[in-house]
């Protein structure tokens, strides 16, 4: 029956490739200049992921850095001890970065390491948690981290405000907590019995809760002290950073839609109704009783309106199927949605899967959250903060091959269109950032995904080749000099 489903889509794709590479007739038109006037694009990376060097420079050890050492934890045991070697070699890699007519570039600044960086869009925490406080009392599952964490934040807007104007309190913190806290994962490895013997203690119907609590009030803490300190005379800008899929019914019955927004509010209203309307969302509240901390009248007058931007990290879309509570005695976060969440209805998937298995193609969602967010949380300045695709990590290709990254071009071609739309339609996107800058360290995969622009050649002394997605985003962001 000719080529088939499969040879199909592959055709297609060729097809779509070759279009977006000829750059010709209407898709000619589509570049940097399509977005309004002082739109960032940039690439983005993390400390852990990205630097090694994780004994130099008087660091301290790091949650990281104790759950990769623990054999078994991370595919391959692979750690971030050195990682990309960003420690050693970021001026010649930040050269990439303004090779590719980037506007700017997102990096955490380890809480273990205080260093100065660059052209800068600073995360102040990216989950690596100081291995010293968590031993101490427990890290964030302590109100005591509050105070740590904004002696931290005001070190770096101390040290580094006058050239850092763009500081994001915490990146994608419901990653933090349900993969640190409710299936142990990701560090510090907490969860119940139940869910898996291999944690390292825990409570999963508690503990991911507790947690996000004190991220909410550490957030509004150190925003509040920028504010009051900071701001007046450094004229930056501070948000806190969250991530979310976008989600579909997998019926068009009132039961599927409900676990829509269940879906939606355990995930992004989880983090944004706090610092926006300045209170959970009203299912967490009714599902969860009293698992669930509550604001006092002067923490919610504190985190209410504690952001000057919204930082959305987005990546997938999922169908939701409505489904009852779960057992009492077993109760985890991810039971608490009462929502089956699958990239497939009936064998077929939502969009292209892509290498790893959680992630579907589907550039329509990153419009229809970024509509969400513009509805639900006052119309606020978004930047998307991560966004993209990897392919696997596999040796036996000749790297000439795997600088072949077409599927990535195409990508990032179709979301920046949809952000377009969104901009078009009203929501006040003032940025995109690619996930990532270059191959690196990535959490529990180790260096099984390659999400990066540019190849890492992990068995030649990590040298740099540049895909050709590199080369595209190159031409799509190229500046004319009269403009």
């Amino acid at each position: 029956m000719g080529v088939g489903i499969g040879m199909a889509k592959q055709i297609l794709s060729a097809l779509l490739l070759a279009a977006l590479l000829c750059n010709n007739g209407a898709d000619a038109a589509f570049s940097r200049y399509s977005f309004p006037k002082g739109f960032v694009f940039g690439t983005g990376s993390a400390a852990y992921q990205y630097e090694g060097a994780y004994k130099e420079g008087g660091k301290g050890v790091s949650i990281w850095d104790t759950f990769t050492h623990i054999p078994g934890k991370i595919k391959n045991n692979d750690t971030g001890d050195v990682a990309d070697d960003f420690y050693h070699r970021y001026k010649e890699d930040i050269q990439l970065v303004k090779d590719m007519n980037m506007d700017a570039f997102r990096f955490s600044i380890a809480w273990t390491r205080i260093l100065p960086r660059m052209e800068p869009y600073v995360t102040i925490f990216h989950w690596d948690t100081p291995q010293a406080l968590e031993s101490a009392y427990g890290g964030f599952l302590s109100e005591k981290i509050i105070k740590d964490y904004v002696d931290f934040a005001e070190v770096c807007f101390r040290e580094f405000g006058d050239r850092v104007k763009f500081w994001n309190t915490f990146n994608e913190p419901w990653t933090y907590a349900v993969n640190g806290y409710a299936s142990g994962v990701f560090a510090p490895g907490r969860c119940s019995p139940y869910v898996s013997k291999s944690c390292l203690g825990g409570d999963s119907a508690r503990e991911p809760y507790i947690v996000t609590h004190h991220i909410i009030l550490a957030h509004a803490a150190a925003v509040r002290l920028y504010r009051a300190k900071y701001q007046p005379s450094q004229h930056g800008q501070i948000g806190i950073t969250v991530v979310s899929h976008w989600f579909v019914p997998n019926s068009n019955t009132p039961a599927d839609r409900g676990a829509v927004q269940r879906s939606l509010d355990f995930m992004l209203g989880w983090y944004l109704d706090p610092i926006v309307h300045g209170e959970y969302p009203g299912t967490m509240r009714g599902y969860l009783g009293v698992r669930l901390p509550r604001f006092t009248a002067e923490q919610t007058e504190l985190i209410k309106g504690s952001y000057d931007f919204i930082g959305v990290n987005y990546y997938t879309a999922y169908y939701a199927t409505s489904v009852p509570p779960p057992n009492g005695l077993e109760q985890s976060y991810n039971g608490d949605i009462r929502a089956n969440t699958s990239g497939y209805r009936n064998g077929v998937p939502i969009g292209d899967p892509q290498f790893v298995p959680i992630f579907f193609t589907y550039p329509a969602g990153i419009r229809e959250l970024l509509l969400y967010t513009d509805r639900r949380y006052k119309q606020p300045n978004i930047y998307v903060l991560e966004n993209g695709i990897a392919e696997e990590n596999n040796p036996k290709i000749p790297i000439k091959e795997a600088l072949k990254d077409g599927h990535r071009i195409s990508f990032h071609y179709r979301h920046l269109q949809f952000v377009n739309h969104a901009i078009r339609n009203g929501v006040k996107v003032k940025g995109y950032f690619t996930w990532t800058f270059m191959d690196c360290f990535e959490w529990g995969d180790g260096y099984l995904d390659r999400f990066g622009l540019i190849f890492i050649d992990r068995l030649h002394g990590l040298e740099r080749y540049r895909k050709e997605s590199s080369y595209w985003i190159e031409k799509f962001l190229k500046r004319n000099v009269h403009a």
